[in-house]
């Protein structure tokens, strides 16, 4: 499989986003955790560029065993990535949507070898 080069390791920074083409595909490239992550710049929505929206946390509705609301927190470990078009949400770590496990974003594995990172396209 062939590799793409992205950048060199450390240039996108800490929450960022970098897009690289391969053709006609967009992919977008996204650091977090010290992790990158990349997924085709494409939501199967209505084709918004997804990896250009925002990331968040997963929203946790605190509720208690007699359904009495207590608030939110955020679940840092689980980060969403948010298309800008129409809010759908995809989990960061494997590109699922939030509320549909049968959408998803399309994956690429990332390689990172000799201080560099590329994507396998």
């Amino acid at each position: 499989m062939a590799e793409l080069l992205v950048c060199r390791d450390g240039e996108i920074a800490e929450g960022g986003v970098r897009i690289v083409r391969n053709g006609r595909t967009e992919i977008g490239v996204i650091r977090h955790g010290g992790k990158y992550y990349a997924y085709r710049n494409l939501c199967p929505h209505q084709g918004g560029p997804a990896c250009e929206g925002v990331r968040m946390p997963q929203i946790v509705e605190l509720i208690d065993d007699k359904g009495v609301y207590g608030g939110k927190r955020y679940d840092e470990n689980d980060m969403h990535i948010v298309c800008p078009w129409h809010g759908y949400e995809f989990h960061l770590a494997d590109g699922r949507h939030c509320g549909d496990p049968n959408i998803r974003l399309q994956k690429f594995d990332v390689v990172e070898k000799n201080g560099e990172v590329y994507v396998a396209v």
